[in-house]
């Protein structure tokens, strides 16, 4: 199951670590400050997802390559329209000249539509870009993939959804065979649909599918994180697209209900906006973040009463 930290103390800018247990692979979504947030775990971050270039959600992106420059690696680096010029932009604001060009390589995934995501790649020390490609999908790796909508918040704001892998797990209970080797043959023909791959239980063959029935796919965990949107239908269709079901979800509550005001101006959210969204959604859970330095420690439980209540009740 994916694990969710929030790296951000209250009052910071909002950062977001993705754990893959038993794994040393991190996603990093937004690059707000982030106190709580270890030079070791920077240095595991495989992808770094973006939602929008506001400073809060971007003004640590220095402080995170400086932890990973010198690695040897790629860390892929997903945002919206324009990120691979402000990306280069920041790089190339430095001076290098003791950086080789195998220090690290950084691919960037600029999202122009929910079909269209250009693929850029940029290393030191002249930090270049090289456009390489345009593909229909964003991110996939051993562990998930990662699904998005594109909200508005007066520019484009990316909201993203990880989905863990689907599992095959065998019914023990339900089975009159001894465990062997072709419980794990199963489940690869099972995975691949290869119905009628040759399975040898106990000096008897099976069609796979015959055994079908003695494996379970449990669907991948889903973990959303939904960042700066006008509380606005258009953007809750495109919520509810993506997001409807998910196991988690953790989104922007900037404002009181009070101040419904200041978010419609600012094109934010606030409490029970986002609240009934997730509940409309059908979530399981769902955590309110991100709310406006303008509020107290009180305010911030005021938000979250008024939160959980539309999402609940």
């Amino acid at each position: 199951m994916l694990q969710a930290e929030i790296k951000s103390l209250f009052k910071e800018d909002i950062s977001i670590l993705i754990k893959v247990p038993n794994s040393a692979k991190h996603y990093l979504c937004d690059c707000g400050e982030a106190s709580l947030l270890t030079v070791k775990e920077v240095q595991s971050v495989s992808a770094v997802f973006i939602s929008h270039t506001h400073i809060d959600h971007f003004s640590n992106f220095d402080g995170i390559f400086r932890h990973q420059i010198g690695s040897g690696e790629k860390v892929v680096i997903c945002g919206p329209e324009n990120i691979h010029q402000q990306i280069e932009a920041r790089l190339k604001s430095y001076t290098w000249n003791l950086i080789d060009e195998n220090a690290i390589e950084y691919e960037i995934r600029e999202i122009v539509s929910p079909e269209e995501i250009n693929v850029y790649k940029i290393r030191p020390p002249h930090w270049n870009l090289e456009e390489v490609k345009t593909q229909d999908f964003l991110f996939e790796d051993e562990y998930v993939t990662v699904d998005f909508a594109i909200l508005d918040h007066k520019t484009d704001s990316i909201a993203y959804l990880f989905k863990g892998k689907d599992s095959v797990s065998f019914n023990e209970n339900v089975s009159e065979f001894k465990k062997g080797k072709w419980i794990s043959e199963l489940k690869n023909a099972f995975e691949k649909n290869e119905t009628n791959k040759a399975i040898e239980i106990e000096g008897t063959v099976y069609k796979a599918s015959e055994l079908f029935h003695l494996l379970t796919r449990n669907e991948g965990y889903k973990l959303g994180v939904i960042m700066d949107h006008a509380a606005e239908e258009g953007n809750y269709e495109k919520i509810k697209t993506v997001f409807s079901g998910a196991d988690l979800v953790y989104i922007e509550t900037f404002y009181k209900d009070e101040d419904q005001e200041f978010a419609r101006l600012n094109h934010h959210s606030f409490a029970s906006a986002s609240g009934s969204i997730m509940k409309a959604c059908k979530v399981k859970e769902a955590i309110p973040v991100h709310f406006s330095r303008r509020y107290t420690e009180n305010d911030r439980l005021e938000i979250e009463t008024a939160f959980y209540k539309a999402f609940k009740d």
